[in-house]
């Protein structure tokens, strides 16, 4: 099957990579021509266009900003997709829009796969990325090949509009486990105790997570890089936040982290990284939370 992908940046551009390492024959196309130039060395073809694309592949993934924006794209694809062809959305959009969008689609008889990732941008880079399905279980298992060459874990959640739920609620808890460590690691810094000590010893404790091995990392090493950004932050967790009104369930560490980078994207702008939020502890209390040995990034 030929595919082809649209949105080649921190994320995307790692999970197409990934497809053409497992040797699928892939597509690119990004508004950014230049996101594309490791891809085609590594033999993907270009695509001028997203309807340019959609006209030249069997099934179509991708890999976008916004809700705004995989419509837009959506709705350029759709006259050149051929009929019973899948779209593959591995945006993180709201279940609404998931469905909405997935009702576009049918009307010009595609199909739609919604699969939003989970993990980070290191674990798409090696290809060991969590997916998380939506949509009928015959195009999970069409699929599956390309799925599982871009993670090594795939969960069918149920239909469309299933993954969209369960993305957000790991969303909303990395944001909170990452306001927990920050905290955490500034009562360490306080309370004298070295800070690389204080890592090893939470991650090693039962109050590790998988947010604090990582993104307390770089949190520690200074450069609070981990490729995803205030304003994306805020994005999802607003999507949380409506989830909770919609389904009665008061959220109010969900809501207080929302608070907290609101403060962040006042202070240091929406395209910051989302582990700043620990640097307005660092800003309020004049105190670093550095140590050495730390990565600048994540491999």
């Amino acid at each position: 099957m030929r595919y082809g992908f649209v949105g080649l940046g921190n994320l995307g551009g790692h999970l197409a990579a990934s497809l053409l390492r497992a040797g699928f024959a892939v597509t690119v196309h990004d508004k950014d021509r230049r996101l594309a130039d490791r891809l085609i060395a590594a033999g993907a073809e270009w695509a001028g266009s997203a309807a340019d694309l959609a006209g030249r592949v069997d099934h179509v993934l991708t890999c976008l900003p916004s809700p705004a924006v995989s419509e837009l794209v959506l709705r350029e694809m759709l006259p050149r997709m051929a009929k019973g062809a899948t779209w593959i959305e591995n945006s993180t959009l709201g279940r609404d829009d998931v469905l909405r969008l997935g009702a576009l689609a049918a009307a010009a008889g595609v199909r739609l796969l919604e699969c939003p990732v989970t993990g980070g941008v290191h674990l798409a880079a090696r290809g060991e990325i969590t997916v998380l399905a939506g949509g009928e279980a015959d195009l999970v298992e069409l699929h599956r090949p390309a799925l599982m060459a871009m993670g090594n874990r795939l969960f069918h959640m149920g239909p469309v509009g299933s993954a969209a739920i369960i993305k957000v609620i790991t969303n909303m808890l990395a944001f909170i486990h990452l306001k927990a460590t920050s905290e955490a690691l500034m009562l360490a810094r306080r309370g004298g105790i070295d800070l690389g000590q204080a890592w090893a010893a939470i991650r090693a404790s039962s109050g590790n997570s998988f947010v604090h091995e990582t993104e307390g990392a770089l949190i520690l090493n200074g450069s609070y890089d981990i490729a995803f950004s205030v304003d994306l932050a805020l994005k999802d967790l607003g999507f949380a936040l409506s989830f909770g009104r919609e389904f009665g369930v008061p959220l109010d560490l969900a809501a207080a982290t929302e608070q907290t980078y609101v403060a962040a994207r006042a202070a240091y702008g929406g395209q910051a990284q989302s582990p700043m939020i620990a640097k307005l502890l660092e800003d309020l209390l004049h105190t670093d939370l550095r140590a050495p040995g730390f990565p600048a990034r994540l491999d």
